[in-house]
């Protein structure tokens, strides 16, 4: 049997210089788009799931780039649908928030058993295709940081 997940997590937001922003569409749910995010295993920090996440997620090496802690955690309700993969009476998941700034838009290797295709697109139009709001407050910090708003 499976371990179950840790209900901590990271979300990296990969972008480029000028706010292009990597989407992923997830291979379990059609249309549900989303930034890198995974759980925390064994004894990871947040930090060292986030660049274990973004390494099997898009074949990039995270430690190649700026990636930063934006010091930021949402707690949020899990889907019920994917409560299974949780301890008995998990519902909850504190998610850890960070960044990583690419030179520009590279090629991504996806996990085919997580992501069936990806698109870079203005952090914008990211913001409206993400499903969760943990996401979307992901990229208005992103627009924040480059004194840009929704």
């Amino acid at each position: 049997m499976k371990p179950y997940k840790t209900p901590i997590s990271a979300l990296v937001l990969i972008h480029t210089l000028d706010l292009q922003v990597l989407m992923m569409e997830r291979a379990d749910k059609a249309g549900f788009w989303q930034s890198v995010t995974g759980s925390v295993e064994g004894n990871e920090t947040p930090y060292q799931a986030a660049v274990r996440e973004v390494f099997e997620e898009t074949g990039l090496d995270a430690t190649q780039y700026d990636l930063q802690d934006w010091q930021v955690s949402n707690v949020y309700e899990i889907y019920p649908h994917w409560r299974h993969r949780y301890a008995p009476g998990v519902t909850q998941n504190c998610e850890h928030l960070f960044g990583l700034e690419l030179p520009g838009k590279l090629p991504i290797k996806l996990a085919p058993d997580e992501h069936v295709r990806y698109e870079w697109v203005d952090w914008r139009e990211a913001a409206k295709r993400v499903f969760s709001w943990t996401n979307v407050d992901a990229l208005k910090r992103l627009g924040e940081r480059h004194r840009l708003s929704l």
